[in-house]
């Protein structure tokens, strides 16, 4: 079904008279701070711009999760404007836009791991 998606979308917008958008293959590799894959993170593909999505009537995310190597493969998508978005266990969130035009796009993502946190009020004591 992936695969007839793009052939579907084509046919159904044709017969709207509306152009059909050109396609990318988009590949997140998700990495920590010292290059080594990031397994079982969530990552979300969310559109913004340069489609018309009410009436392709295609989803307007795509979520997968990331493989042993980090890599997390989407389906052909309608390039445009896209927010990348990554969760993964015991690293910080992460989000950035990209706007994809190219057929195959591959985004590298660096997950680093929570800061420290600090108080404002050094001296005060929460338990007193």
């Amino acid at each position: 079904m992936r695969k007839l998606l793009p052939i579907l979308l084509s046919a159904a917008m044709l017969g709207l008279g509306v152009t059909p958008p050109k396609l990318t293959q988009i590949t997140v590799h998700v990495v920590n701070d010292l290059g080594k894959p990031v397994e079982q993170a969530e990552v979300i593909v969310r559109f913004y711009e340069g489609r018309n999505l009410a009436l392709m009537k295609v989803k307007k995310s795509w979520e997968q999760r990331s493989s042993q190597e980090g890599f997390a493969k989407f389906p052909s998508i309608p390039q445009g404007h896209v927010l990348v978005q990554v969760y993964g266990k015991n690293y910080q969130t992460y989000g950035e836009y990209y706007d994809i035009h190219e057929e195959e796009k591959t985004v590298e993502v660096h997950l680093k791991v929570p800061q420290s946190q600090y108080t404002a009020h050094p001296g005060d004591d929460a338990s007193k």
